[in-house]
């Protein structure tokens, strides 16, 4: 008899991991596949939390195959049909993306079913009954999804019924409670597993409210524009401009890597100073307040006046004529250095940094 192949939905977190365990403790063969959104951890930093999702599967020495969900995963961000859940997560919509390329990659494999390590009653939006009923009709797997973690709560799947597993090696895990597994962690020996609260940005507030700004501002977003959004502190200038600030080395790197052609450089000169980037429709007023937040967070926050570095890569920025009091500059930014700026324009400006209220105005 041939063992039962079943691929595996992996998120990195300990009851994927106890899912799979459950299979292959009874010869069943796993093959995990892990999804990739523009709005999780980067899952190849290794200084990221969401690097950890490898460590599960290194001690249980199961193979993992990284899927990205790019523009479709936007979409059902954008237009989720079953609705959000308490911020901008589209849980459902998810899950039902997420099980249909699951499915496609069981049939081009050859394998037999798919397995989640959903438990019963454990998430408010996506793992209720009615919800978990309402996925299993939409998913198209035709009764091929098992929940090895709370199989024993639900009707037997096909696979049952083929006789491929037994019911008798299903659990009936239901709750909140992580208590049962954690002891069934200790049994299989898994000593390093993420916390449950996974890696999602969609399920915090704070991220949320950047993403709802960059929906409302921009039509046609693009990957760049949602990975900015992680990279500083976020300002909305006006409707169609936005500034982002460097909180530290890593966010100046990050943000760096990110500039697009036609996004304008701040940085403040002689004294530490964080990297701003000015992206949209950019009027002589927002160059000037950007200056001045730019300012609020270097070095040079107490003195009166400040001298500010603006370096337009694309050369379009504000002409000399209208604006005679901005010397050019030799001053080449350090973000600036890491690209091809041929047609650079670099201006230095006299600002007052902004005070807390100004810059409290405009915060994203």
């Amino acid at each position: 008899m041939r063992k039962p192949k079943a691929i595996a939905l992996y998120s990195g977190g300990l009851d994927s991991a106890l899912a799979i365990l459950v299979m292959m403790r009874h010869g069943v063969q796993v093959e995990a596949i892990r999804f990739s959104t523009p709005f999780i951890c980067n899952i190849y930093d290794s200084s990221s939390d969401d690097s950890d999702s490898y460590l599960s599967a290194k001690q249980l020495s199961f193979p993992i195959k990284v899927h990205r969900l790019g523009k479709k995963f936007v979409e059902i961000v954008k237009h989720p049909r079953h609705g959000y859940g308490k911020n901008l997560n589209p849980c459902i919509d998810c899950r039902l993306l997420m099980l249909r390329e699951a499915k496609d990659y069981m049939e081009m494999t050859g394998a037999d079913f798919i397995i989640t390590g959903e438990v019963l009653g454990q998430r408010p939006m996506s793992q209720m009954r009615n919800t978990i009923n309402l996925i299993d009709k939409k998913c198209g797997l035709g009764g091929r999804l098992v929940r090895p973690l709370s199989g024993k709560l639900f009707e037997p799947t096909l696979p049952e019924k083929e006789g491929l597993i037994k019911r008798d090696w299903l659990l009936d895990i239901n709750g909140r409670s992580r208590k049962r597994q954690m002891q069934l962690a200790d049994e299989f020996g898994l000593k390093e597993y993420t916390n449950p609260a996974g890696g999602c940005y969609l399920t915090d507030s704070i991220y949320c409210k950047k993403l709802k700004d960059l929906m409302m501002h921009t039509k046609n977003f693009d990957f760049n524009d949602i990975n900015l959004l992680t990279a500083g502190r976020q300002f909305r200038l006006s409707e169609n401009c936005k500034l982002v600030v460097g909180r530290d080395e890593k966010e100046n790197d990050n943000l760096v890597s990110l500039i697009k052609d036609d996004d304008m450089i701040i940085e403040v000169l002689d004294v530490g100073s964080p990297i701003a980037a000015l992206r949209g429709e950019v009027q002589v007023e927002d160059i000037e307040l950007a200056a001045a937040i730019a300012a609020r967070y270097s070095d040079a926050k107490y003195k009166d006046s400040v001298m500010v570095n603006v370096l337009d890569i694309a050369g379009s920025c504000i002409s000399d004529k209208d604006n005679s009091s901005h010397s050019q500059s030799e001053f080449i930014s350090s973000a600036a250095e890491q690209r091809d700026i041929s047609r650079r324009r670099s201006y230095d400006i006299t600002v007052k940094p902004a005070d807390a209220d100004t810059v409290d105005s405009v915060r994203i």
